[in-house]
């Protein structure tokens, strides 16, 4: 499979993402605490913490989906905070759900077509071959022409993840997307995974499935209870007292 194309590239010296002091709450509820941190171009980051630590609700605000209540969200040098879910789409900021959320009643293709048309802002010929283009890449070419409602779970977490490139992303935001997935299918989708990030694109990845994690990102970040536990090396934070105790529910 050869990388993904990609559109987006820039300086790699460069933040591409800087979140910053960000805090979202419901209520009394504090969902996300003061939350900071950087992405640089090219690279990939990965985020674990337990379930309800407040890992989607930090990918909802980055993408624009639910507003923040404190701090700021930077996207290549422009202040996106208060911009539209659409705007930072156009920006480059590309995500997947947990859930796989394709129009069922579409097909493959025509669900890549929505995406590269409007969040991507190509012609239809422009769309129809970049599209097509990234479900090969993807390893969909052969189901370009099935119904989604048809795909079996790999084929929709691909689709997923090949609905949010033909919006051209610089920055794609993964959620979850190895659960319940194979040994074999996780291999495959880390492949997929690290060609995209071949191709230019800055990956922030939150997942429970820890070993694909760690087979792809340059850094590991740790949120618990909406706040940043613990970053740096992913081999070594993801083995640290602190998160094997409260991550794991391991007495180190």
């Amino acid at each position: 499979m050869r990388p993904v194309c990609c559109t987006h590239m820039t300086d790699t010296s460069q933040n591409i993402l800087e979140v910053r002091n960000l805090s979202k709450s419901y209520g009394a509820l504090q969902v996300t605490n003061n939350v900071s941190m950087t992405l640089k171009h090219g690279e990939a980051l990965g985020i674990i913490g337990p379930n309800g630590a407040g890992k989607s609700t930090l990918f909802n605000l980055i993408a624009g989906t639910q507003p923040v209540n404190e701090g700021q969200i930077i996207l290549s040098g422009q202040d996106v905070t208060k911009s539209t879910p659409a705007l930072r789409c156009r920006m480059g900021v590309g995500r997947t759900y947990q859930i796989p959320k394709p129009f069922n009643g579409m097909t493959v293709l025509e669900n890549l077509l929505v995406a590269a048309t409007n969040g991507g802002a190509l012609s239809l010929p422009d769309a129809t071959d970049k599209s097509l283009e990234i479900l090969e890449d993807l390893g969909l070419g052969d189901l370009a022409d099935v119904p989604a409602s048809q795909l079996r779970l790999l084929d929709r977490k691909r689709l997923e993840m090949a609905r949010a490139l033909a919006t051209e992303p610089s920055l794609l935001l993964l959620d979850e997307i190895a659960g319940g997935l194979t040994e074999d299918e996780c291999e495959t989708l880390v492949q997929t995974i690290n060609n995209i990030r071949a191709s230019g694109t800055s990956i922030i990845w939150i997942e429970h499935v820890v070993h694909a994690l760690l087979a792809v990102v340059d850094r590991l970040v740790v949120i618990n209870f909406g706040a940043v536990l613990a970053e740096g090396d992913p081999q070594e934070t993801f083995n640290s007292k602190d998160v094997q105790e409260i991550y794991l529910g391991i007495e180190a």
